[in-house]
């Protein structure tokens, strides 16, 4: 399909060349052979796609139609259950639980039960206050079916808590962080349902205009230029930002994103070479933050900010082992798997994989490769259905690494160095690469095709020509969507479904280059940091 996005902007050119554009009838026939041979290739893409297509709806049929038979026979059941009982009015009740699965707008009526049932992180000096289920007014946009996405629902009841046991609550003093899990559960495994985006990608000819209506700008209070920014993936109102200067901050979203207020500052500095962390990734549980520093001169390679810990300030911890053999570890992600653990690359060309021990804050570390790249590893991720460990390196390599089976997937080279890798968060089979080429910076790939590129699109910078691995990009909830930072002040947005590329929109939104803007996953907002020293929040 690469092949078909890259030439067809050309095919005026090419019949010009068939009416006689060469100089002599060698020329022509080379020229013909050659451009017959291209459109066989592209006519055997397109019949391998329209083939698996045509497989997988014969399989969403027999899917649909196991369904159907089951729903009829349990209503069966049903009948024959209630004719066995007695005639007065004692029918039991069935208590259905239904689960949203898009990511933007919460159920009022269900979201106060199901908020219990997910781990709760209580901030210090909180006033013990329960917050309302929040309705998101963050409407996405609609596909081509014309279907808007929902949210699953996020909202969460901030500074109540129970310890050990009590059944009183009270309120939270500066200088406490109290413990909100029990030791005696484990989180349960989130299941999100696959939607087919792919099908989607190029459709268009104009794009979906996203319409920012305010911004609000917040001091970050670092002292360096800032180098991360992550939302809690438990609790909505919560975020980190971490910088040049060591220190990470803990924030609060107030009233929806009209502003923000600091919660705690953490210095988070390796003990031995005071190096800052490079990259910074939420345990799944939304409880502690792990970041990854550097493996020189035998310093820490990964500490974790717990903010579970009773009285006193959150604690830091390093991890003893040390897999990283030399260099930065440049990226840090933990895998949507069922286990929890986490992948970090680094400058070392290594893949590294750390399983959750027994232990509490304890991680065993194993290399899934070390020579499968042959320069630094810029970005790591994993794959939702298959224990696939995507990597991109600045050796212009993609690699899929199965981690089932101890091996490589797939592996691809092109024509520019790789920066970052960033699955989508709907489509399971989609995924991004960042790469260095101006104009054509990210490129979109289907894993069952392999090396083919399905999309690449980009922008033109005015301040540099140069492409910064710090300049990095977010999903939207719904999967439609790409903001990317830039080295001017800008954000760009890039619609998936638009067929050009270049950008669908872009926001100014710093006084300098933005390195990151974030799609929160509730409120219709936008997140952003800059060089600028501030911290973006951009109402959509």
């Amino acid at each position: 399909m690469s092949e078909l996005i890259v030439k067809k902007p050309k095919q005026e050119e090419e019949e010009e060349e068939e009416n006689g554009g060469c100089n002599s009838k060698d020329e022509q026939e080379e020229a013909l052979v050659a451009l017959i041979e291209h459109r066989t290739k592209e006519v055997q893409h397109l019949r391998q796609r329209i083939s698996y297509y045509k497989s997988q709806l014969e399989e969403a049929e027999k899917r649909l139609e196991d369904s159907q038979s089951k729903l009829a026979r349990l209503r069966c059941q049903d009948n024959v259950v209630s004719s066995r009982s007695s005639p007065a009015n004692g029918t039991k009740s069935v208590k259905v639980e239904r689960r949203s699965v898009s990511p933007v707008h919460i159920n009022e009526g269900s979201s106060r039960n199901k908020s219990q049932s997910r781990t709760e992180l209580l901030i210090p000096a909180v006033n013990p206050k329960i917050s309302e289920p929040i309705k998101s007014t963050w409407s996405g946009a609609k596909d081509a079916s014309g279907s808007s996405t929902q949210a699953s629902p996020a909202a969460h009841s901030i500074g109540i808590v129970k310890v050990k046991g009590e059944k009183s609550h009270r309120n939270l003093s500066d200088s406490e962080i109290v413990e909100v899990r029990d030791r005696g559960t484990k989180r349960k495994f989130e299941h999100k349902e696959h939607r087919e985006l792919i099908p989607l990608v190029r459709t268009s000819a104009s794009p979906a205009t996203i319409h920012c209506h305010t911004s609000n700008h917040v001091s970050s209070l670092h002292k360096r230029k800032l180098r991360s920014l992550s939302l809690n993936p438990v609790n909505e109102q919560l975020f980190v930002t971490s910088a040049l200067d060591g220190v990470i901050r803990l924030w609060q979203l107030q009233s929806r994103g009209s502003g923000a207020s600091l919660l705690s500052t953490t210095d988070c500095l390796s003990p031995k070479h005071r190096r800052w962390p490079e990259d910074i990734a939420w345990h799944p549980q939304g409880n502690s933050l792990f970041s990854a520093h550097t493996a020189d001169s035998g310093d820490s390679q990964i500490s974790v900010l717990n903010l579970n810990k009773t009285k006193g300030r959150a604690c830091v911890t390093f991890l003893d082992d040390k897999p990283h053999v030399k260099g930065i570890i440049n990226s840090i992600i933990f895998l949507p798997w069922e286990n929890p653990c986490f992948a970090t690359g680094g400058s070392d060309h290594a893949v590294v994989l750390w399983s959750e021990r027994d232990a509490e804050d304890s991680w065993k570390p194993k290399a899934l490769h070390r020579n499968l790249h042959s320069s630094a590893v810029m970005g790591v991720a994993g794959m939702q259905q298959k224990q696939i460990v995507l990597s991109a390196g600045a050796d212009k390599r993609i690699i899929g690494f199965d981690a089932g089976v101890g091996r490589a997937d797939f592996k691809h080279q092109i024509e520019s160095k790789c920066m970052s890798v960033l699955p989508n968060p709907c489509d399971f089979n989609l995924f991004m690469v960042q790469t260095g080429t101006p104009g054509r910076q990210l490129r979109l790939y289907d894993i069952r095709l392999r090396q083919t590129e399905i999309h690449a699109f980009g922008w033109k910078q005015e301040s540099s020509e140069s492409q910064s691995a710090l300049i990095n990009q977010s999903w939207s909830p719904d999967g439609l969507y790409i903001t990317s930072g830039s080295a001017d002040p800008v954000i760009h947005l890039f619609d998936i479904r638009y067929s050009a590329n270049k950008p669908s929109q872009s926001i100014r939104a710093h006084q300098k280059r933005v390195f990151k803007a974030v799609w929160h996953y509730s409120h219709p907002l936008l997140i952003s940091i800059s060089s600028d020293l501030n911290i973006g929040l951009h109402k959509i």
